[in-house]
């Protein structure tokens, strides 16, 4: 074990300067700034046009006092309701048939109110009566009581302690965790998948697999990867918090305190990136080492994309139901068990679950690896019995030895 161990670390050391020495990792490094860049330069123009389309606009042809009636009631209930529940309010000519105003260009208006303030008449294609009827309804009311509208006095009573509060807030919280996990398991356990296919081609993975044992060069290129991510975390990482210190100003970004507490959140966020990491890029590293050609791992890359986002779903549904057979499942089963188990740490204060989790994702690695290897030695080796095919008891044998 000792030397598999000491070989381990010799590969990694050599993959890990590999590509962090490499010229191409600044480019690694640099590629996720790109879409955020993108994302900031062209926020406000998607806001704007998300603003658009949920808000549409009705035109109000109505005589002059009638039209202004509407319009204040407008802003009395834009004010206490928010900018977004109500559509907006175009001023048309009252003179002018709806019908007509519609059938035009460049309007600009989804339908039409005329009438009066007590007997309104809204025009326009069905659907769009369908979800604007009540909006009408609602500020030719407020419109009619004008002054006459009541106003309850609400008296208020605060509370330090709030459960509902918390448990909603620790949600955000959790959802946060699994995201972020998610995000960078998927954005860097992907190039798993084509770490050995060069090696393959050249011939280099023989003389390895010749110096030593197959199972020290598995575990050398996850520990490599594994290392060059956080490598490459530390850096996105120093970046993202100086960015939101920078636009948080003198008050500072708070998120909801997870119920573990900060200090133990993140070290178990370490922890758990670090077992969906290894567990991802075992199977990958596994599923990688039989394809033969770049165009075949290529191939993989859709399926196993979308494995991910199934089981990532998974956990997302599990956080909604503490204690249900759903995130009982999401934590038994090995690749979700990351995701559900930072959720938890956000969730519940008690501590021993994880060192449970932590151990049982240890053994699906060294599972995973040792079926990798076994399949390795197998299908592109040819060092196995039987014409290459795969015997449980021989798998069996390996993980015991």
């Amino acid at each position: 074990m000792i030397d598999i161990v000491r070989a381990a670390f010799v590969i990694a050391r050599r993959d890990f300067t590999a590509i962090v020495f490499s010229k191409t990792f600044i480019f690694f490094l640099l590629g996720p700034l790109f879409p955020l860049i993108i994302g900031m330069a062209f926020g406000g123009l998607g806001e704007k046009i998300s603003t658009d389309a949920l808000r549409p606009v009705i035109g109000i042809a109505m005589p002059g006092a009638e039209a202004a009636r509407m319009e204040r009631a407008h802003a009395a209930l834009v004010e206490r309701l928010g900018t977004q529940t109500l559509p907006e309010l175009k001023r048309l000519s009252p003179a002018a048939d709806p019908a007509a105003q519609l059938a035009q260009h460049k309007v600009g208006v989804v339908a039409i109110v005329s009438g009066t303030v007590d007997r309104p008449l809204l025009t326009g294609k069905p659907d769009d009566i369908a979800m604007l009827k009540g909006d009408v309804s609602l500020i030719a009311s407020a419109a009619e009581a004008g002054a006459q509208l009541p106003r309850v006095n609400v008296r208020t009573q605060a509370v330090v302690t709030s459960t509902g509060a918390q448990d909603q807030a620790r949600l955000l919280t959790a959802r946060a965790g699994q995201a972020l996990i998610f995000l960078l398991t998927m954005l860097l356990a992907g190039m798993v998948l084509s770490n050995m296919v060069e090696e393959k081609t050249t011939k280099v993975i023989e003389v390895l697999a010749a110096a030593v044992p197959v199972d020290a060069i598995f575990l050398g290129k996850l520990a490599a990867m594994l290392a060059m991510s956080f490598v490459g975390i530390a850096f996105w990482g120093g970046g993202a918090v100086g960015l939101t210190l920078l636009l948080a100003g003198p008050g500072g970004f708070s998120m909801p305190a997870p119920a573990v507490g900060w200090p133990l959140f993140v070290m178990l966020g370490i922890l758990y990136f670090a077992m969906a990491y290894l567990l991802l890029g075992s199977l990958f590293l596994g599923i990688g080492a039989q394809a033969a050609t770049v165009r075949e791992v290529q191939t993989l890359n859709m399926p196993v994309t979308m494995a991910q986002l199934l089981i990532f779903f998974f956990a997302t549904y599990a956080v909604d139901h503490m204690g249900s057979p759903a995130e009982v499942a999401a934590i038994i089963f090995p690749f979700s068990s990351p995701f559900a188990m930072i959720a938890r740490a956000a969730q519940q204060e008690a501590l021993w679950p994880h060192f449970v989790a932590l151990i049982w994702q240890g053994l699906a690695v060294v599972v995973i690896i040792r079926l990798g290897v076994f399949l390795f030695r197998r299908h592109v080796l040819k060092s196995g019995s039987a014409g290459g095919r795969l015997r449980w008891r021989d798998l069996f044998r390996q993980a015991k030895g």
